[in-house]
C-alpha cells in the first residue's frame, strides 16, 4: 500500500510528498496566524490521507465537519453527550478504528477543554488490543496546551495538559500520532510542540513567535523575517516525513470547504433611505418577549450505528425501609451542606472536595462509598444554594428546572431560578461567582452568555447600569 501524499507543491510545481507511515512514528506540529492557511492545510492533509488511516479531529469551531460529506467520517455532537458516553464514544472510535470529527462548538470554551481532554484520555487509556494506528489532529492547540494559566480552573488546566502531553510524548506506542495546530508557537505548552518532530511554518508576524519557529526549523535569526513574508496558503515544511531540509510549499486544493460562512467585502443590503430607525426600532420589545425555551433536539444517532454507547440500565434499588432511606439522605444531604458553606469551598477541585465528602461521610458512620463523583458533583452544585427557605412544593418546582441541566451550571442557574421564585433581585455577579467557583468576571459574562443561548434566562441590560435577570417559567412565590 502506497503511504505517500502530495501535500502541495514548490516553486516549478515540483509536488511534496507526505509520508503517513512516517508522520505515524513522528508526529507534526502547525503553526500560522489566524488567515494563514491552518485550516486548509489540515483539510488537504485529512482528505489524502483518509483511506489510509484512520483519522480522529478535535474541532473547536465545528471546521471539519463536513469531511463527513465526502468521507467516512462520523461527527460527533459533543454538546449532546455525557462526560461517560464521550468516553465511552472515544473507546468504540479506537475499537471499530472509525475516523471522527468531535465537534465542540456548541459547548462553552472550559466545556470545549474538559471534553476534548476526556475524549483523549480515552483514547489513549483503550485496551491494547486496539491501538490501532490514528492520526489525531487537534485544532486551535494552544487552548489545549496552555503555555500559562488562564482564565480556565487550575483542575481543568492540569486536566488537558495530562491528555495533550500523553499524545505528543506517549501516544506512540499506543499508534497515536499527534498532529497539532496553533496560532502562537508561544502560546503553546512548549513539552507538547517539543514532541514534534515535523514541522509545517505559515505566516506570523510576533517576533517571539518567528524566532521559535526558526529555531524548530533550524534557520537562523536573521532568516526568520521569511516566515512574516510568506503568502496565505503558503509554509515551510521540514521532518522526516517530509523533508531532511526547509522547503517553501504552497499547499494543494481540497475537495470539501469550510461551514458556510461570509469572507471578504459584501454588497450592502439596499435599504430605505427613510424609515431604517423604525425597522431598527420598531415593535423592539416582541424580539425580546420571555417564551418558555423550546424542547431540546433530539440526540442525533452518529454512523455507524455501534459508536452509540448503550446507556447501561439503572442500577436496582434495594429494598429498604423508606424511614432508613429518608434519614440516609438526609444525613449525607446535611454533610453536603456543611460542605458547601465553608469559606472558599466551591471554588476547590471537584476532586478534592469529593475527597473530604468522604472522610466526612465514614465518620458520620457511611461505609463504602455513599455516591459517585457524579452524582456528588451535581448534588454538591444544589447544595451551594441555600434553598432551606422554600417550601417543599417550590423546592420540587427549582429541582424539576435544573433537571437537565449541565453539572457544571447547575449553581449559577438555580441561585438566579431560587431569587426569582423567590422575588428578590437576580444574585449579583460576586453571588454567582462564588457558587461557580471563579474569581474571573469574565467567566460570569461568558456564563450569563452561555445560560441565555441556553434558553435558560434572558438578561435585559440598561445603559445606566442596571441588569436583570429573567427565568423563563418561573413567577414569584406571591404570584402563585
Amino acid at each position: 500500500m502506497n503511504a505517500e501524499i502530495t501535500i502541495g507543491y514548490q516553486a516549478g510545481e515540483q509536488p511534496v510528498v507526505f509520508d503517513i507511515e512516517e508522520l505515524l512514528a513522528t508526529r507534526l506540529l502547525v503553526q500560522g496566524n489566524s488567515g494563514s492557511g491552518k485550516s486548509h492545510l489540515l483539510r488537504r492533509l485529512l482528505e489524502e490521507s483518509a483511506g489510509m488511516v484512520q483519522q480522529v479531529v478535535v474541532d473547536p469551531e465545528g471546521d471539519f465537519t463536513s469531511l463527513a460529506d465526502a468521507f467516512d467520517h462520523v461527527v460527533i455532537d459533543s454538546a449532546a453527550y455525557s462526560p461517560p458516553e464521550i468516553e465511552a464514544l472515544a473507546r468504540r472510535c479506537r475499537e471499530h478504528r472509525a475516523s471522527v470529527v468531535l465537534a465542540l462548538e456548541g459547548l462553552e470554551v472550559e466545556q470545549q477543554i474538559r471534553c476534548a481532554a476526556q475524549f483523549l484520555n480515552a483514547l489513549f487509556d483503550a485496551p491494547r488490543e486496539h491501538w490501532f494506528p490514528a492520526l489525531v489532529v487537534v485544532d486551535e492547540a494552544q487552548m489545549f496546551a496552555p503555555s500559562v494559566a488562564g482564565e480556565i480552573g487550575e483542575d481543568t488546566r492540569r486536566m488537558t495538559l495530562s491528555a495533550m502531553t500523553n499524545l505528543m510524548c506517549r501516544g506512540r506506542k499506543r499508534g497515536l500520532a499527534g498532529i497539532v495546530a496553533t496560532q502562537r508557537l508561544a502560546k503553546l505548552a512548549k513539552n507538547v510542540a517539543a514532541e514534534a518532530s515535523n514541522f509545517l511554518m505559515g505566516r506570523t508576524f510576533l517576533d517571539i513567535d518567528m524566532q521559535r519557529a526558526a529555531d524548530l526549523l533550524g534557520m537562523e535569526r536573521k532568516q526568520a523575517e521569511r516566515i512574516r513574508d510568506l503568502e496565505r496558503g503558503h509554509f515551510l515544511a521540514l521532518g522526516p516525513a517530509i523533508s531532511r531540509r526547509p522547503v517553501a510549499v504552497k499547499i494543494g486544493p481540497v475537495r470539501t470547504g469550510h461551514k458556510a460562512r461570509a469572507e471578504g467585502l459584501m454588497p450592502l443590503p439596499a435599504a430605505p433611505t427613510q424609515g431604517m430607525e423604525a425597522l431598527l426600532t420598531g415593535d423592539l420589545a416582541a424580539d425580546v418577549q420571555v417564551t418558555a425555551p423550546p424542547p431540546p433536539p433530539p440526540r442525533p444517532v452518529p454512523h455507524p450505528e455501534q459508536l452509540v454507547p448503550d446507556r447501561a440500565p439503572a442500577p436496582a434499588v434495594a429494598s429498604a425501609d423508606p424511614e432508613h432511606q429518608a434519614e440516609r439522605t438526609a444525613s449525607l444531604d446535611a454533610i453536603l451542606g456543611s460542605l458547601a458553606r465553608e469559606d472558599g469551598s466551591t471554588f476547590q477541585s471537584a476532586s478534592r472536595l469529593y475527597q473530604a465528602f468522604l472522610t466526612r461521610a465514614r465518620t458520620e458512620g457511611f461505609l463504602g462509598v455513599p455516591m459517585d463523583m457524579g452524582e456528588f458533583r451535581r448534588r454538591f452544585a444544589i447544595a451551594s444554594v441555600d434553598l432551606d427557605r422554600f417550601a417543599d412544593c417550590d423546592r420540587q418546582r427549582l429541582m424539576a428546572l435544573v433537571e437537565g441541566v449541565d453539572d457544571d451550571i447547575v449553581a449559577p442557574y438555580l441561585a438566579i431560578a431560587a431569587a426569582a421564585m423567590d422575588g428578590l433581585p437576580a444574585p449579583d455577579d460576586n453571588e454567582l461567582a462564588r457558587v461557580y467557583g471563579t474569581s474571573s468576571p469574565g467567566r460570569i459574562r461568558r456564563l450569563l452568555d452561555h445560560l441565555e443561548k441556553l434558553g435558560l434566562i434572558v438578561v435585559r441590560e440598561e445603559f445606566g447600569g442596571g441588569r436583570s435577570l429573567l427565568v423563563p417559567g418561573v413567577e414569584p412565590q406571591s404570584a402563585n
